[in-house]
């Protein structure tokens, strides 16, 4: 337990006690002074509510919100007690300053919860955003690898390109050395059949 926690129920206790002697002493009272002890008494109790507040905060991640109630059960009970001591004297009608209070009491309450609905609220949007941001980044993180392959294929279509303009280079060179070997080969044998003819007419015309 935290000593801020302590300090609180320690106050808060002190406070009860005081409400408690003072309600005593309001049974007893004259008018003057039953009017005095029953603003102080009031204020006494708004305190007492204010430190219960602070006590549910403090409780509220240490999960002891049956102390709180069981403080706020407490500050019920002597509440009634002062309501039933102030209803039983004609000169002082509190009902109404009593339903006012309650009344701030529940909007204090519901403030308090709409104050930590807003808090979720806002951690939650927070977390969104980071996985938002998470999500961005990892998005850009894909299309720049989508880039860097979209380059790749265009660099390999690109030198496939050079490279069929070489196939097609080399296979139009290998066949224009074929036909050039293969007239080469036709003019040699027309040369060879011309000589073979004549050294056939020379040996017919040589012979005896």
């Amino acid at each position: 337990m935290s000593t801020l926690i302590q300090s609180y129920e320690q106050q808060y206790s002190v406070l009860t006690a005081d409400i408690t002697a003072k309600i005593g002493r309001l049974k007893t009272a004259d008018e003057n002074d039953r009017e005095d002890l029953s603003i102080e008494i009031q204020s006494n109790f708004e305190e007492a509510n204010d430190l219960l507040e602070q006590l549910e905060l403090e409780y509220r991640g240490a999960g002891a919100g049956s102390r709180v109630a069981a403080y706020r059960a407490e500050l019920q009970r002597v509440r009634e007690e002062y309501r039933s001591v102030v209803s039983n004297s004609a000169s002082y009608n509190i009902d109404e300053e009593y339903d006012d209070w309650s009344v701030v009491n529940d909007q204090r309450r519901k403030l308090l919860d709409n104050t930590e609905r807003l808090e979720r609220t806002g951690k939650n949007l927070n977390e969104g955003y980071k996985v938002l941001l998470e999500t961005e980044q990892i998005g850009a993180a894909v299309l720049q690898d989508l880039n860097a392959q979209r380059e790749t294929i265009q660099n390999a279509r690109g030198r496939l390109r050079e490279t069929d303009e070489n196939l097609n280079r080399s296979s139009r060179l290998m066949n224009s050395m074929l036909m050039r070997a293969l007239r080469e080969r036709a003019v040699l044998v027309v040369v060879l059949l011309t000589m073979l003819v004549l050294s056939s007419i020379a040996i017919y015309a040589l012979a005896p």
